[in-house]
């Protein structure tokens, strides 16, 4: 029995080495019949000596061994491999000097501007969102990281394991005091200008862990805990109308805070980022897309009775307080991405089943879909969250897609798709409670900062025309926004009174405007058009949808539009999900239009086609007194539907003189005028009001006239109405006289005498009346200038427009039969 064992086993490795020197000597079987040939000629023919069968055994022998010792050598690799993955945590400190020397080489001209530039847009976007007391805003000016890079692995790198997965550790230090990051802050009242932040100094200290997903196409890198920082942070004036350098209360401890909560949401364990490898570059930079998401299914979801999952607030209003029962009733899901959310239906048991979709928008290059677990118990009142899981979506520069996400014992699950439109399927375990998630993921479109639009495989495909339409994207300075809010679909209704009467109001920079309401719709179609002049610096259109309601409006959704890339004669439409809301989509039109100098002189955004109401408040006369001293310190506010404006304040009289201009697109509503008195400690007291009528008035011509107030015994206003309508709108005089230069002139002086008055009342300790004052002289003063400002556009326009048909008619008149010479 033991021989026949002995005899398979030898000739088993007999077979496997025959195999492998076939494998290395693909000659052998032609040299086989060659020494066969040899012995029969030395057998029959001629004798050779001994020598050669002598040969051929030393030769047999090299080569056993060289198989045998390339068979050990793979032995010991699989139990090192073994090894390492099984049984020894981390493999011993390997030094990586040589790390740090290629970190310095390719620190300044390649990674410094990269990251600079990544970490720029990620504080912009957080310092919109976030801000101390003391300022009111704050806009970053520079950001360079300096020629300093950081050290990684001072100590040595070692190699552990995650699950079947080489995860690289090694520390973090980088101090450094070469970097620049400058703030420019307007400070808030009751402080008054401008100063200057500037980050000059920088300490990061941790231990780093890299992961390589997707067979080396990207890398996961985050903090093992969360790292210790350090900031320097200088102050400075901010320019003529700043306040001194000095260091403002809590803004470095604000800063350092801003800078920890940023690294701690973004790269502490579990919470990783991605950096992708791509074999090629497109250089083509995302802006936004849309994700739709199937909530498919879960599988065996069971509390964890061993660990409290803590207090929790659910959007309903339900919590966690300690779970002892581990069954699971009716449960449904929660979509976040942002702050757009969508739900699934109710599913029951422990093996639940939505089969919910849903279309996500992701605002830039990257995305966070978070999926909550609610419970709903059985009297369908009480909402009980039970845990989350999210998916980390990110577009790489050669057109394609990562998926990545935590999997079990803080594993990665990755995808990887090369198209848009194809579709992922991932299964996340979820983070508090046993159990595992199912979604099917498919992203629809990218949008790019060029204007181009990655929908399907065949555009992905298609012609290169998307790669360099770069190029054919003109300068947006100068042009127009027309935006027409469309109609409405699955809009949310009020839970009290289940009516929906809905608007939108649309904001985009300062300017402001609404739809018509419509009464007992949940699918409303407006068709309402808005022009807005374009911003640069990537401003978001701003929609907010409320339900009227007769106890204040309700909200019902809001959502933002990235409007980057729009290219003149080419138009967007899309349907914008309602964020901070069950349901309910907004459908947009965008087109953008350069500016029309022949056309629409308006000096702000406004409806297309529309007229707009002038009305100068000139003065007033024979007003009450609302003072014990027997003046008044009156102004007016003009109120012309939701706008409101107001004039400069007039101090201790009561035949005031203003002559203040305001402007309002017309919309048909009353035009209110409120005189008020002014008082920097009681509430303002009215001392009269009046309508201004104004729809009868022929276009492009004004009115001046007296207007009595109403509700007080005597007081009349002087005002000078006009319609301006301008397709009729009479030519605007081209010259700029003497003393439109000597009113830019007095409001520059009226402005610095204001400023040198209230800087006097700073520094003498002035009481907060007087104070209070000398601010809304300066604000009376500030309005002027817009107003001047608006009309030197206006006569800038007129002048361009009048310039322009001056070199047609050159043109027109120089074209003739060539003179003859003689």
């Amino acid at each position: 029995m033991v021989k026949k064992k002995l005899k398979k086993l030898y000739a088993k490795d007999a077979l496997e080495f025959f195999n492998q020197v076939m494998v290395e000597q693909p000659l052998l079987p032609f040299l086989v019949p060659l020494v066969l040939f040899a012995w029969f000629v030395e057998r029959w023919v001629v004798p050779f000596s001994n020598w050669v069968p002598l040969l051929a055994a030393v030769w047999a022998t090299i080569q056993y061994g060289r198989f045998k010792r390339r068979t050990a050598i793979e032995d010991l690799n699989k139990r090192w491999k073994h090894l390492i993955l099984n049984t020894t945590p981390t493999t011993p400190i390997e030094p990586c000097e040589w790390l740090n020397k290629l970190l310095v080489e390719v620190w300044p001209n390649y990674m410094e501007p990269k990251l600079s530039k990544r970490f720029q847009s990620t504080v912009e976007k957080r310092l919109k969102h976030q801000k101390p007391k003391l300022i009111d805003k704050i806009e970053l000016q520079e950001f360079s990281l300096g020629c300093c890079p950081p050290t990684l692995g001072d100590q040595g790198m070692r190699w552990m394991t995650s699950g079947d997965q080489k995860v690289m550790r090694l520390g973090f230090d980088w101090d450094s005091n070469e970097m620049s990051v400058m703030f420019l802050a307007k400070l808030a009242k009751p402080l008054i200008g401008a100063a200057r932040v500037v980050i000059n100094s920088i300490h990061i200290k941790g231990d780093l862990l890299l992961l390589p997903i997707l067979d080396g196409e990207a890398v996961l890198y985050s903090f093992e805990s969360t790292p210790e920082v350090r900031i320097g942070v200088a102050f400075g004036s901010g320019g003529s109308q700043a306040a001194p350098g000095m260091e403002l209360p809590g803004v470095s401890t604000w800063l350092v805070k801003l800078l920890t909560e940023t690294i701690v949401k973004t790269m502490v364990e579990p919470r990783r980022l991605c950096f992708s490898l791509p074999p090629v570059d497109l250089r083509k930079r995302a802006v936004g897309g849309v994700l739709s998401v199937t909530v498919v299914s879960a599988s065996n979801i069971v509390r964890n009775t061993s660990n409290e999952l803590g207090n929790r607030q659910s959007s309903s209003g339900g919590s966690t307080s300690g779970i002892a029962d581990n069954k699971v009733s009716q449960t449904f899901i929660e979509v976040e991405v942002g702050s757009l959310v969508r739900k699934t239906s109710t599913s029951k048991g422990p093996n639940p089943a939505w089969n919910s979709t849903f279309n996500m928008v992701l605002h830039g290059e990257t995305g966070v879909v978070k999926f909550n677990l609610y419970e709903l118990d059985s009297g369908g009142v009480k909402v009980t969250y039970l845990t989350s899981c999210e998916i980390k979506v990110k577009y790489v520069l050669d057109d394609s897609t990562i998926f990545w996400a935590i999997g079990h014992n803080s594993g990665v699950i990755a995808k990887h798709t090369e198209l848009c439109g194809q579709e992922v399927g991932m299964v996340v375990p979820f983070e508090d409670i046993r159990g595992e998630l199912t979604v099917s993921l498919v992203l629809k479109e990218w949008q790019f900062s060029d204007g181009s639009v990655t929908l399907s495989n065949s555009l992905s495909n298609g012609s290169p025309s998307q790669l360099d339409i770069s190029s054919k994207l003109q300068s947006r300075t100068g042009r127009k926004l027309r935006v027409a809010v469309v109609e409405g679909r699955g809009l949310a209704v009020n839970g009290k009174s289940g009516k929906c009467d809905p608007y939108v109001k649309v904001q985009y920079g300062k300017a402001l405007y609404k739809t018509m309401t419509l009464s007992h719709t949940t699918r409303p179609v407006w068709n309402d058009k808005f022009e807005f002049d374009e911003i640069t610096g990537g401003e978001y259109l701003k929609l907010k949808c409320y339900s009227a309601d007769t106890f204040g409006d309700d909200s019902i959704g809001s959502a933002r539009v990235n409007l980057e890339g729009l290219l003149d004669g080419d138009s967007r439409e899309l349907w914008v999900p309602l964020e901070k809301v069950d349901s309910g989509e907004i459908r947009l039109e965008i087109e953008p239009i350069k500016n029309d100098f022949n056309g629409d002189l308006k000096s702000s955004s406004g409806r297309v086609g529309a007229t707009w109401i002038e009305i100068v408040i000139i003065e007033a006369r024979d007003l009450v007194a609302a003072d014990l001293r027997g003046t008044s310190d009156p102004y007016v506010r003009v109120q012309y539907g939701n706008k409101k404006k107001r004039t400069k304040v007039v101090y201790k009289t009561l035949a005031p003189y203003w002559n203040q201009t305001f402007e309002f697109p017309e919309t048909g509503e009353p035009l209110i005028l409120h005189v008020k008195d002014h008082n920097a400690v009681l509430p303002t007291a009215s001392i009269g009001n009046c309508t201004v009528e104004y729809s009868m008035l022929p276009p492009n011509h004004p009115a001046e006239k007296w207007i009595p107030l109403q509700g007080v015994r005597s007081g009349e206003v002087r005002v000078k109405i006009t319609r301006k309508v301008p397709d009729l709108e009479k030519k605007t005089s081209l010259q700029t006289d003497a003393s439109s230069l000597g009113k830019g002139h007095k409001i520059s002086s009226q402005m610095r005498d204001s400023i040198k008055k209230f800087t006097g009342l700073v520094d003498e300790g002035g009481d907060p009346e007087a104070m209070s004052l000398a601010l809304t002289e300066i604000e009376g003063i500030q309005d002027e200038q817009d107003l001047y400002m608006q009309q030197l556009e206006r006569e800038k326009a007129v002048l361009l427009r009048k310039i322009q048909e001056l070199g047609s008619e050159i043109l027109r008149t120089s074209s003739g039969p060539p003179r003859t010479s003689y």
